[in-house]
């Protein structure tokens, strides 16, 4: 289980874990980026979960289609040259 740094507010590691995913290649472009599997990995809830995806989104390394999902955008995967 992942461990979190009680100074720091959980949704903020997560989206650090995500972008580190991102980056590494370990979510390809068009990866879905699932809230139900990311609540169960890190024991959360949905609402945690969605202020990590929001600060991707914003970023612009994720894209969320209403009733399809959330998936890590072509803009993240050419900025690591995927």
């Amino acid at each position: 289980m992942f461990e979190f740094d009680p100074t720091r507010p959980k949704w903020h590691q997560i989206a650090e874990v995500l972008r580190r995913r991102i980056d590494s290649g370990e979510y390809p472009a068009r990866h879905l980026v699932s809230e139900v599997q990311l609540e169960n990995e890190f024991d959360v809830t949905r609402t945690t979960v969605r202020k990590a995806t929001a600060a991707l989104r914003e970023e612009g390394l994720i894209i969320t289609t209403p009733g399809m999902g959330s998936f890590v955008s072509e803009r993240a995967a050419d900025q690591n040259g995927d």
